[in-house]
């Protein structure tokens, strides 16, 4: 069986969802000097399963029911929250923002392999293969040479991203597979959200011990509140949407794209200039997102 297709409709909804994923990595850079790495995604976490609550309540949607469904839930805030949240929020404690959401992009190479060995529904095809490729190679480019130099902290903050890289890879892969059919996308999220803040909530006491830090800066607390809101309840929205009509591969194309909407908002916010191998590096992306798509070779 071959790959899902994607739809006008689930490309729009991806660049939204690299939208707000992209500025994630910002809002996270804000807040980290002033709340500790799993306090801030704890916090996160319960404001946005919050939100959906209400979101739940207004829409007349009834919880998951059963052993089984809040199992696969709690796997999937493991695999999806949890621990890469808190994996990426201590990598950016050493490197910033930018390398961060770069190495993030690596998301789509650890899926293709784990979605082939997970599911006939994936297979590989050569321009899926070579889609990939051509993606991780617009990445390098964007980056450059000297990003990945450093000391020991540099070399183990980035392999704390690689490995959050992974799980978000797992968590999506094997979604459909852990978690029951029949939930809709608002009860999966509010699900999802709710057992990490309770898998997370111990260790933001026992490390991190909130109630004896200061209050955070109107700055941070107005990021954080951005983060959980949009960047974490309404993506995740948007995420088990496209997971159900898009499929896993394509889905984690989302991360291809953020280290282009995080360099297109520099540019447009914040006055930064475009370098010749940014440019380049966007042109390989924008080839391996065409070649993983497929239609246009289709038709050809």
């Amino acid at each position: 069986m071959s790959a899902q297709s994607m739809r006008r409709s689930d490309w729009l909804l991806l660049c939204l969802l690299a939208l707000l994923w992209g500025v994630s990595f910002f809002f996270i850079a804000v807040v980290l000097p002033s709340v500790p790495a799993f306090t801030l995604v704890t916090v996160r976490l319960a404001l946005a399963a919050l939100a959906l609550a209400g979101v739940m309540r207004l829409r007349g949607i009834r919880l998951p029911r059963g052993a089984r469904a809040w199992g696969g839930l709690a796997m999937l805030g493991l695999l999806n929250n949890a621990l890469p949240f808190s994996l990426v929020a201590l990598a950016q404690g050493t490197i910033d923002s930018g390398l961060a959401s770069v190495l993030n992009a690596t998301v789509p190479l650890f899926t293709v392999v784990l979605a082939r060995i997970a599911t006939s529904a994936e297979r590989l095809t050569p321009a899926r293969l070579g889609g990939v490729a051509a993606g991780m190679a617009g990445v390098a480019v964007m980056v450059g040479s000297g990003a990945l130099s450093g000391g020991p902290g540099q070399a183990g903050a980035q392999m704390l991203s690689l490995a959050a890289a992974f799980f978000y890879a797992t968590g999506t892969v094997f979604a459909r597979r852990i978690v029951p059919g029949g939930l809709s996308p608002v009860a999966m999220a509010f699900g999802q959200l709710s057992m990490a803040t309770l898998l997370l909530l111990p260790l933001s006491l026992l490390f991190d011990a909130p109630w004896t830090l200061p209050m955070p800066p109107p700055h941070a607390l107005a990021a954080l509140v951005v983060l959980a809101l949009m960047s974490t309840a309404g993506a995740y929205l948007i995420y088990f949407r496209l997971l159900i009509s898009a499929g896993p591969v394509n889905l984690q194309l989302v991360t291809f794209m953020i280290p282009v909407t995080a360099l297109l908002l520099g540019v447009l916010v914040l006055g930064e200039v475009l370098v010749a191998r940014q440019i380049a590096g966007m042109a390989l992306i924008a080839l391996g997102l065409v070649l993983i798509d497929g239609r246009l070779l289709r038709r050809r």
